[in-house]
């Protein structure tokens, strides 16, 4: 037998194996409970540019006249510890869940970010959107 050969039935061997694998069964993973929502991260700093806080109950008044009207049914926030363009800040993290349909969601979130940036005189409001499970 010559090396080409060898090489030739090597390469068919392992092309059947490879279509054999593609037509077995798939795996069934077990399925997570809950339906997709989306998942709205913001990030807000906790300092004004002269330096001062923006303390808790600063936030919370904020969330209060301007995240739960727009988000009415819970939100998660939590102190958080940040830096940005090399200064280090308490800061603050806004988790927010929602339906796929809710399709205000953009538009109220967007608003909050500018809010937030006028009335704490802010550079940036980090925004971090995904897709998760969930289950109530």
């Amino acid at each position: 037998m010559t090396r080409r050969t060898a090489i030739a039935g090597m390469v068919s061997a392992l092309m059947l194996g490879l279509t054999a694998a593609g037509t077995a069964a798939p795996v069934t993973a077990e399925k997570t409970p809950g339906e997709p929502y989306k998942r709205t991260e913001l990030y807000f700093g906790g300092n004004r540019p002269d330096g001062s806080p923006i303390t808790p109950a600063d936030f919370e008044l904020f969330l209060d006249k301007e995240v739960t009207p727009a988000f009415p049914d819970g939100l998660t926030w939590l102190d958080a510890h940040g830096q940005w363009k090399g200064g280090k800040e308490d800061s603050y993290v806004l988790i927010l869940l929602y339906p796929y349909d809710k399709r205000s969601a953009g538009r109220e979130i967007e608003e909050i970010r500018s809010d937030y940036k006028k009335q704490f005189q802010q550079e940036s409001v980090l925004r971090a959107d995904s897709v998760e499970r969930v289950s109530f």
